[in-house]
């Protein structure tokens, strides 16, 4: 059984910084890929940042430049630094595992953007 949680949501001001991570547990495989996803309230689930085992990593238009993701393999730890942050990236974010075929969600942390 493969469990994702998430931590280090919250309320932050504009153009303020906030770092998501997210620990893997359970069976993981060599090959796969990670990523972050958000959604808005009244919108849907949109891929913020994904990152291969191998590091490669794609990136949202609306969050290149502003955000990072990276991951820890031998810590089984995904993370996001976000700066620069917009009321525009309110939202719950959610971590992703995709292996073999199927995907894993974590619960999802709450990121809000407001002065």
């Amino acid at each position: 059984q493969v469990q994702l949680v998430e931590s280090g949501g919250g309320l932050v001001q504009p153009g303020g910084s906030l770092r998501l991570s997210c620990a893997v547990s359970g069976s993981i495989f060599r090959f796969n890929v990670m990523g972050w996803y958000r959604q808005a309230p009244g919108k849907q689930r949109e891929l913020v940042a994904e990152i291969t085992r191998g590091d490669n990593t794609d990136y949202a238009d609306s969050v290149k430049g502003r955000f990072t993701i990276s991951r820890d393999n031998a810590k089984n730890t995904l993370y996001l630094q976000m700066n620069s942050l917009k009321p525009e990236d309110t939202a719950v974010y959610y971590c992703n595992l995709y292996q073999r075929e199927r995907n894993y969600w974590g619960q999802g942390t709450q990121v809000t953007v407001s002065s």
